[in-house]
């Protein structure tokens, strides 16, 4: 972990153990902390000090201390500073499966403008946005993560969804992706393992996900590459192991998700200066 906001005002990032596909950091940013991109998980969190403007939906959001942030998969979105004196906020990245074992196939909730004041909803994220040296126990994070889903649905008035999406075929591809995250993967085998035809099976596949089945698809390779980038694997021979072209195939999708370069977030994520 980097050092905290007592030891130095740079930038710095704080980022605890993943518990059960879950991912939880801090950060404080000054200026502008991360371009346009779009990952294939909700990005939910706190604000906690400053002023964190963030492009969103053709839009500019301000969130301050005490909103709830919920950004939906696969939405564009940048970060920085709204004010002098920089912005602090805890951050959870939750896959929409872990979402959908409560759902259980209702559309993705979805909160408008990516900001929140509901305090069912401030209420539901205590257990997941505590500190980063609080470790959190599988099964509490489990059933935070059901109280979440459940005021997620709540607050957006999640439908059910149209009675042509088929849940279990979209649910069958996401498995079949998920075991076979580093080898090249066909429609026509996503068709023959689902039943589905590859445009009702994309269809299905973001109303449950919130992505298409290829993104998802780069999210789990860009996942592994991750790993193998913080045990000191070369970068040319990580885009080589996880099904990229090259290395610069690798350093542009990786910019796509993040918003900035492997090298910068190999450096936060090792709690380097800047």
């Amino acid at each position: 972990m980097s050092r905290g906001p007592q030891s130095r005002r740079a930038d710095w990032v704080q980022r605890a153990e993943p518990v059960e596909g879950v991912e939880r950091f801090e950060a404080f940013f000054t200026g502008n902390a991360y371009a346009s991109h779009r990952h294939d998980t909700y990005a939910i969190g706190r604000s906690l000090a400053g002023v964190h403007d963030f492009q969103y939906r053709r839009g500019m959001r301000r969130s301050l201390p005490g909103h709830t942030i919920v950004l939906h998969p696969d939405e564009a979105h940048d970060g920085q500073a709204g004010a002098e004196g920089g912005f602090r906020y805890r951050m959870i990245y939750v896959e929409p499966a872990l979402f959908q074992n409560v759902l259980d196939g209702r559309t993705l909730p979805f909160i408008e403008h990516g900001i929140s004041t509901d305090p069912r909803l401030l209420a539901a994220t205590e257990t997941l946005l505590q500190p980063m040296n609080v470790t959190l126990d599988p099964m509490e994070q489990a059933e935070a993560l059901a109280e979440l889903a459940t005021a997620l649905a709540a607050v957006s008035g999640a439908r059910p969804a149209p009675a042509s999406r088929d849940f279990a075929s979209a649910r069958r591809a996401r498995d079949f992706l998920h075991e076979n995250a580093l080898r090249v993967v066909t429609l026509d085998e996503l068709e023959a393992v689902t039943g589905r035809d590859r445009w009702s099976l994309t269809r299905d596949f973001h109303t449950f996900y919130g992505t298409s089945p290829y993104r998802f698809l780069t999210m789990r390779r860009l996942d592994v590459a991750r790993r193998m980038m913080e045990a000191g694997t070369p970068l040319a021979s990580v885009a080589a192991a996880t099904g990229f072209t090259d290395q610069s195939h690798l350093t542009r999708h990786f910019g796509k998700t993040y918003g900035i370069a492997p090298a910068r977030w190999l450096q936060m994520a090792r709690g380097a200066d800047d």
